[in-house]
């Protein structure tokens, strides 16, 4: 018996092997470049925000419970937003504290 050849579009030696492949290294995130995207968000924050001021700066009478003030409009408004935030950050730190005490007791109860 003769061998039989093997079957056309099979090979019968395994390709050639390439050169190993270095390895792939992912972005390592640290603590320097999440601080400098933070610092790049807020300069554009900030430009954002002196471009705010700039546009809205003709004054607005403003009366708050029996305070009568004149400010700029933009000034008005950013203080407006500092104090929705400190009022946001102090509900949230009450809530926070409330959580870590309920958290503390149940521990001490197991």
């Amino acid at each position: 018996m003769t061998p039989t050849p093997p079957p056309q579009g099979t090979a019968t030696t395994l390709p050639p092997l390439s050169a190993p492949r270095p390895p792939v290294r992912s972005a390592v995130r640290t603590r320097i470049s999440g601080m400098r995207t933070r610092l790049i968000a807020g300069f554009v924050g900030l430009v954002v925000v002196l471009i705010f001021i700039i546009q809205n700066a003709h004054a607005v009478d403003i009366s708050f419970l029996g305070a009568h003030l004149r400010l700029s409009l933009a000034v008005a408004l950013l203080l407006a937003v500092i104090v929705g935030a400190a009022a946001m950050a102090a509900a949230g730190t009450a809530r926070i504290t409330q959580l870590r005490r309920t958290i503390r007791r149940d521990r001490h109860r197991l």
